[in-house]
């Protein structure tokens, strides 16, 4: 059981590390894509078909070979969850054009809230004070280090909800089809990436022409973009799997809190990397954001021990309970002498 659990762990502590060293790595490796001092590839909602599309074909791949199994999802379950994907995608790149960086900051970080009141609306879930507190200090945090300016309009505000309700909603709705249809998180992922893949690359031009006034056809490739694209696209895969693999583990919460350690990262590698500048501001939001990071893997394992503890203590009732309706049982039957069908006296 121990050696179960130990498994378990490595294998938990697999998945958050696969997908911060590949979400990171994907954000400075776009950061190089898409910046003027890079190579200008400014098609966002297009690049994201792109990574879905690789990440279909490694699916295919994986099926056809036997390391996977295609396991059955109701086509209109994956239609859903594809739509909903897919508008968290284009939300976010609408709210961060029409937004300022400070309001698109903070429309990430409500998503923590969000994703609570949306599991307590669908699946009554309870969260303890310990948690609630420590997803306080992880939002305040992450609010010093990033928000700046925070200019509201009405188109913004409008896409910055959409953006909002449809990526927490997608990420409530992986753990549920996960647990529904007792699928691996590769398995959905090579269900529903063809989907997205397929109505990004058809969509994702118009709506990356709306955005920056270009089409991807007037691009013109070089040699480093192209690299670059199959690097951005290579971590895609890791990064997809990954998030599925941890929202199939732990929860969407889990996985938000998660995010803003990547947060973190970004804003330390771009510091290092990039010539970023690095206030005390940005300091001080990345050591409570850190600090309540620590509590929250407290209160989540406190709440694991404690739920463990009941269970345990439910069963050893039950089994004394048993125990003394069967000393009862056995008081009051008469003994009975199997050879004559007697009972004896």
């Amino acid at each position: 059981m121990e050696t179960e659990n130990k498994k378990s762990a490595v294998s938990d502590v697999g998945a958050w590390a696969m997908n911060v060293i590949s979400s990171v790595g994907i954000i400075m490796a776009n950061k190089q894509l898409m910046s003027s001092s890079g190579f200008a590839f400014s098609f966002a909602t297009t690049l994201t078909g792109f990574h879905f599309a690789v990440t279909a074909l490694v699916g295919l791949v994986s099926n056809a070979t036997g390391l996977s199994v295609s396991k059955h999802v109701p086509m209109w379950e994956l239609l859903w969850f594809s739509i909903v994907a897919n508008m968290s995608i284009t939300g976010m790149n609408f709210s961060l054009m029409l937004n300022s960086v400070g309001f698109y900051q903070i429309s990430k970080l409500s998503m923590i809230p969000v994703v609570c009141v949306m599991e307590w609306i669908l699946h009554n879930k309870q969260y303890s004070r310990e948690v609630k507190s420590s997803v306080v200090l992880v939002v305040i945090g992450v609010g010093v280090c990033t928000v700046t300016d925070v200019k509201v309009n009405a188109k913004g505000f409008i896409c910055a909800c959409v953006a909002v309700l449809s990526t927490s909603l997608q990420q409530i709705t992986i753990g549920s089809l996960q647990k529904k249809y007792s699928i691996g998180s590769f398995e959905l992922l090579s269900r529903t990436a063809p989907i997205q893949a397929l109505s990004l690359l058809i969509v994702g031009p118009f709506v990356d022409y709306y955005l920056n006034g270009k089409f991807i056809t007037t691009y013109k490739m070089s040699t480093g973009a192209i690299l670059f694209i199959i690097l951005s696209c290579s971590l895609a895969v890791f990064c997809n799997v990954s998030q599925y693999l941890c929202i199939g583990r732990f929860s969407a919460v889990s996985f938000q809190v998660l995010g803003h350690m990547k947060t973190v990262c970004v804003l330390t590698l771009g510091w290092l990397l990039f010539d970023s500048a690095l206030t005390f501001k940005n300091i001080m939001g990345m050591v409570i954001a850190v600090a309540g990071m620590v509590v929250y893997s407290w209160a989540v394992e406190a709440e694991k021990r404690a739920s463990a503890k009941a269970i345990a203590l439910t069963k050893n009732s039950l089994t004394e309970e048993e125990i003394r309706l069967l000393k009862e049982g056995v008081a009051s039957t008469p003994v009975k002498d199997v050879e004559l069908g007697e009972s004896k006296g």
